[in-house]
């Protein structure tokens, strides 16, 4: 099974092209949002470190905002609980998927959690930072001191593009980035 794995900024659309790939996706923001849904060893968890925002379950985002916008401790509280919960999801992905040819993993914090294979194929998309700012504007819940906290957990770009194999520049128009995909897809299916 080959690992491809999706990095770069926040906004670039990493999530859009890991869908044109037509295989399997671990998508780690839609697991962590469903993990708030439905987990509720973790919401006691979350309640037991921190009661004053986590006081109904299922846990509500903008709880949540209020807890990551306090300071910068209650990020780390959140992850170190909310982290292992993603790992033994990603891990329960992998084993179900094992036999298919390639498996494309959507990780934001993938760097930075060490979740590195020696054979992954990653790939960076490049984006414009303009046009990705114009976009993340566009979103109904855009908020920029949040964006702005969420980007300083991560690597920079510049780190990101470094450990990557293989680069996609997204301009945001379909049919180049279906044929970058698709040149890729040749190189390692």
């Amino acid at each position: 099974m080959n690992r491809v794995v999706l990095v770069g900024d926040i906004g670039s659309g990493k999530t859009y092209i890991s869908k044109l790939f037509n295989y399997p996706i671990f998508n780690a923001d839609e697991e962590v949002s469903k993990i708030y849904k439905v987990d509720l060893n973790c919401f006691k968890k979350l309640k037991k470190s921190m009661p004053f925002y986590f006081t109904n379950f299922p846990i509500k985002k903008e709880k949540l905002i209020s807890a990551v916008m306090a300071n910068d401790e209650n990020i780390k509280k959140i992850s170190r609980i909310i982290h292992p919960i993603v790992r033994k999801r990603l891990q329960i992905f992998i084993n179900k998927n094992k036999k298919k040819k390639i498996v494309i993993l959507d990780i934001p914090l993938f760097f930075e959690n060490k979740l590195q294979k020696k054979n992954d194929i990653i790939i960076f998309v490049k984006s414009n930072k303009n046009e990705i700012n114009s976009r993340l504007k566009k979103r109904i819940n855009y908020n920029p001191k949040l964006l702005q906290k969420l980007r300083s957990l991560q690597y920079s770009t510049e780190i990101k593009k470094q450990n990557s194999n293989l680069i996609i520049k997204n301009d945001f128009k379909k049919s180049k980035v279906k044929k970058k995909v698709l040149e890729i897809l040749k190189k390692i299916a």
